[in-house]
């Protein structure tokens, strides 16, 4: 094994390959095991173990512990065996057949004939990277994606097979279809495949495995806020669900964390991570049905209470019937509603963050909704303002380190001015005014977990920074990490702003 600091808050661990991806299931089994001092996510990928641990844990400690340990075989694990049901008449089945000299039986053949292992979860929750099968079924993606695969689409691609759990953009090569309930909230575990699984496909027909078992959810809180207008986007956002990264979900939560918190520090909840009300580019409006305390942190976005202007990073009450209105910030994306008790959304894993890549969480805000508000806590907001300074209008610094793959990429990405570009979301930032090129003979490389902040290199040259809801997994170059605490300031970073990275 051989552990590299990525960026400063995550450990990357390599594992010596193998023909099946044991190693790294059993490496990851045993992280997930040991409770590692620090770590709250592992994220087990192609050849690598990701452990994203919190702001300060010391690297070198957890290296040393992750070297100590002593992985089990993966046969020890104990996970159920699945078995797959698949009606084999996939549009690629021909195109495979032909790659791999088979006859299109013999390729079915192949994929009932051997055992598959789940080796890690990918770019949606409950989508499983399947090792160790036929050799011979070893094939490359498609040269040009789908824009839609169906739900149950059984596919391969390189060494790998899978089954797609939701209709999705693709281009893996459409063997069959099965009607596998891949993934499901009702059932616990909400994943059907699990790493360190072992599955089977079994040819003929396409039953359905894995049903749900639906659980009654009757909400009996009562309605505090009546939202009336959402702007472009408001969702619910608390401090995220880590820990289910081996299962295709990224932690997702509040884009930026320290506005977050200092919201809740300053109504004085329980909680520094309860769930607020992130808005972009202001736009909100909503009716109070009860007396309530609030305070509004990051994009500074002219706030009222019936008209009647009130300040940010400030304690403000809103009286029963009264509307709170924000209108769009002079600069800054994201603002955040924090309320004295927290919002409370239905939680989905734990959290009541909305993801806006995978879909998990509450849907986003829409008018006509209501949201409830928790109870008020025992202790008093202690002050009335926090002079902190909002987001800057103009250029931004982002301080980095170098990343996994830094040597891969020929260019000056830290003596380049770049400008944020109009692809902003939630799920990252696509920086141009320059372009980075790949060392000779680098493309796509084998998946490996990414974390908020990874600077990742695409074909086109453009860096990508990742933000809060970015996937779990990727295959191309992460040339340099965002330092944890500048990554909230780059989820407030507008389209067309400068952006200087520096080490």
């Amino acid at each position: 094994m051989r552990a590299t600091p990525y960026g400063d808050a995550a450990l990357l661990v390599e594992v010596d390959a193998d023909e099946d991806g044991d190693r790294v299931i059993a490496l990851a089994q045993a992280c997930r095991a040991a409770d590692l001092p620090g770590v709250r996510d592992v994220v087990p990928a192609a050849r690598t173990v990701l452990l994203v641990a919190e702001p300060g844990t010391d690297l070198g400690g957890l290296r040393a512990a992750v070297s100590a340990l002593d992985p089990q075989p993966v046969d020890a694990l104990d996970v159920d065996a699945v078995e797959i049901p698949v009606v084999y008449d996939g549009p690629d089945l021909a195109d495979v057949a032909e790659a791999t000299g088979l006859t299109a039986d013999e390729v079915v053949a192949a994929h009932t004939g051997t055992p598959w292992r789940v080796a890690f979860g990918g770019f949606a929750p409950g989508f499983a990277y399947l090792t160790g099968g036929d050799a011979r079924l070893t094939v490359p993606r498609r040269e040009k994606s789908r824009t839609t695969v169906p739900a149950g689409s059984v596919g391969l691609a390189g060494g790998y097979s899978g089954v797609y759990p939701r209709s999705s953009p693709g281009g893996w090569q459409l063997i069959g279809r099965t009607d596998a309930v891949l993934w499901d909230l009702d059932r616990d575990p909400p994943a059907l495949l699990r790493p360190g699984a072992e599955v089977r496909f079994v040819a003929g027909r396409a039953d359905r495995v894995g049903e749900p078992r639906p659980r009654a959810r009757p909400d009996t809180r009562d309605p505090a806020l009546d939202i009336r207008e959402t702007g472009p986007l408001a969702l619910a956002q608390d401090l995220g669900r880590p820990g289910y990264a081996a299962l295709g979900v990224g932690r997702s939560g509040a884009a930026d964390r320290a506005a977050l918190r200092l919201g809740n520090r300053l109504v004085a909840n329980d909680d520094e991570g309860a769930a607020a009300i992130e808005v972009l580019l202001g736009g909100l409006a909503v009716l109070a049905r009860r007396d309530l305390t609030v305070a509004l942190t990051g994009a500074p976005a002219p706030a009222t209470v019936d008209g009647r202007p009130v300040g940010h990073h400030a304690l403000v009450g809103v009286r029963a019937g009264q509307e709170l209105r924000l209108g769009p910030p002079p600069s800054g994306l994201r603002t955040y509603v924090c309320v004295r008790g927290g919002i409370e959304a239905e939680p989905v894993l734990g959290s009541r963050s909305t993801d806006t890549l995978s879909g998990i969480g509450p849907a986003p805000l829409e008018p006509g909704a209501s949201l409830s508000v928790g109870p008020e806590p025992r202790a008093f907001p202690l002050v009335d303002v926090a002079p902190v300074p909002v987001p800057p209008a103009g250029p931004v610094t982002l301080r980095i380190r170098p990343g996994p793959h830094a040597d891969l990429a020929r260019g000056d990405l830290a003596d380049t001015w770049w400008e944020a570009s109009g692809e902003t979301d939630r799920v990252g930032m696509r920086l141009a005014g320059g372009t980075l090129e790949m060392a000779d003979g680098v493309g796509s490389l084998p998946s490996q977990g990414l974390t908020r902040g990874a600077v990742q290199l695409p074909p086109g040259g453009e860096p990508v920074i990742f933000l809060a809801d970015h996937p779990v997994t990727g295959g191309y170059p992460v040339v340099a990490v965002v330092a944890d605490a500048d990554v909230d300031r780059a989820a407030q970073i507008r389209p067309g702003q400068s952006v200087r990275l520096i080490p």
